[in-house]
């Protein structure tokens, strides 16, 4: 699942700052929570019987409780208004959190995997884990599991991209830590490579997901596009407002987990500039209520006359 792959919820699909802001708060503590009481066992259980994955898994829940931390500011700074440096909120305190948990766990996955690295490099120095591991790997998966689906479920709740970042990282974890208890049983069953074997899968799939969310997030910041059947869906509401004869040069960019457009509007050339704008104010307001738009610019062009201001034709992306 891609950062951006928020569901569409017909029925409501506009989420106050606010709401987003206290689902983001709330979801995160319960984060927060989890994570530290996984981190200190994991840890300890890991130094105590052995165990390289489960260490390494460990600290993969200490890294989280820095993304919870991440998101709580971003949520902090996400919700304030508008202001004279920025004229359109500060939403993109979302998009910056969000690469922020890419790098992280970049950084997080490349120590895993310098770790592992070195163990296998001395197999003599890898020790056969006590049976105590498996067991804290075991509670470890379900406990990550089941917030995964929590902090998920809020986030299609509220179609926030970076609760669904921070929904699968715990994820993540989740799969890590079924890595290092199939690990672990392989070192019990008389094969001990098998755990910094497992550490090193961890290594590789935390550092893949880091770079998924880094890469998503940056194009976000640098001004993509929201999907086209999403920008289908505000050239049909625009198209459906009374006076509204066409509509073209229709863009969009992400802004958070809102969308800032503009377009330009047909309207009848004999229509008084009053009666256009009054078009163009309806159309904004009935794509503002409808979409999860933050904000819509219109141009007024006469209908079926060639204006001379059409944006040339967009390349597509890798051409």
């Amino acid at each position: 699942m891609r950062l951006n792959d928020v569901p569409e919820d017909t029925e409501d699909p506009r989420h106050t700052v606010e709401q987003r802001a206290q689902a983001a708060t709330r979801s995160t503590w319960v984060s927060v929570a989890v994570n530290l009481g996984l981190a200190l066992t994991q840890v300890a259980a890991g130094l105590l019987s052995r165990s390289q994955g489960l260490v390494a898994d460990g600290v993969h829940s200490a890294s989280d409780l820095v993304a919870d931390f991440v998101v709580l500011l971003a949520s902090h700074h996400s919700r304030k208004g508008a202001d004279s440096d920025h004229p359109y909120g500060h939403q993109r305190f979302e998009n910056g959190a969000s690469l922020a948990l890419g790098l992280l766990l970049l950084l997080v996955g490349g120590g895993m995997l310098w770790a592992a690295v070195g163990k296998l490099e001395d197999p003599a120095s890898v020790p056969r884990v006590h049976a105590a591991a498996l067991w804290v790997a075991g509670l470890t998966l379900l406990a990550k599991e089941g917030l995964f689906r929590y902090m998920l479920a809020v986030a299609k709740k509220v179609k926030s991209s970076m609760l669904v970042a921070n929904a699968w990282h715990a994820r993540s974890d989740a799969a890590s830590s079924l890595v290092v208890a199939v690990g672990l049983v392989g070192n019990l069953a008389g094969y001990p490579l098998l755990d910094p074997v497992a550490a090193l899968i961890v290594g590789l799939m935390v550092g893949r997901m880091g770079w998924g969310f880094a890469w998503d997030a940056l194009h976000d910041l640098m001004d993509r596009a929201v999907d086209e059947q999403e920008v289908e869906a505000i050239r049909d509401t625009l198209r459906q407002t009374p006076g509204v004869r066409g509509v073209h040069d229709l863009r969009t960019r992400k802004m958070g987990d809102m969308v800032v457009a503009d377009a330009h509007l047909e309207v009848d050339a004999a229509l008084s500039v009053e009666q256009g704008h009054d078009i163009a104010v309806q159309a904004r307001d009935r794509v503002l209520q409808r979409h999860r738009v933050l904000s819509l610019m219109t141009h007024i062009d006469p209908w079926q006359r060639p204006d001379g201001d059409h944006a040339p034709p967009l390349a597509r992306p890798g051409s």
